[in-house]
């Protein structure tokens, strides 16, 4: 099952005394992973067919590629990615984490490279 943007919308803020939570995804089967990303490294320019994704900087200094706009989006600023979009985390003076949750069919296999730095194309 795909998550449409309009369900990403629906990320919900909940405030409890103890602090909060933030939910991104309720019963939705996916894939979560931690991206580390060095300073001056970089992912693949690249898109999936079988896989949309969700990515949200855990700390500072995020940087990324977007169908050619670059971003740099704060800690927990969500960005989506739809199925089909170009993408890359781009590395500059800094290292970061990305919190990256999949949906849709997970597959390694499932990367069509444009460009890489590293020469996986």
């Amino acid at each position: 099952m795909q998550l449409s943007p309009k369900e990403l919308q629906e990320i919900t803020t909940v405030e409890k005394p103890w602090g909060g939570f933030i939910q991104y995804v309720l019963n939705q089967p996916v894939t979560v992973k931690i991206l580390e990303i060095r300073a001056g490294e970089q992912v693949s320019y690249q898109y999936h067919h079988q896989r949309s994704e969700l990515w949200i900087p855990l700390d500072e200094g995020a940087c990324l590629k977007l169908d050619g706009t670059i971003q740099r989006p704060k800690p927990m600023e969500p960005v989506f990615i739809p199925q089909g979009a170009k993408h890359q985390l781009i590395g500059e003076s800094k290292d970061y984490r990305i919190l990256e949750i999949s949906f849709g069919h997970f597959d390694e296999e499932d990367i069509v490279r444009l460009s890489d730095k590293y020469g996986r194309i």
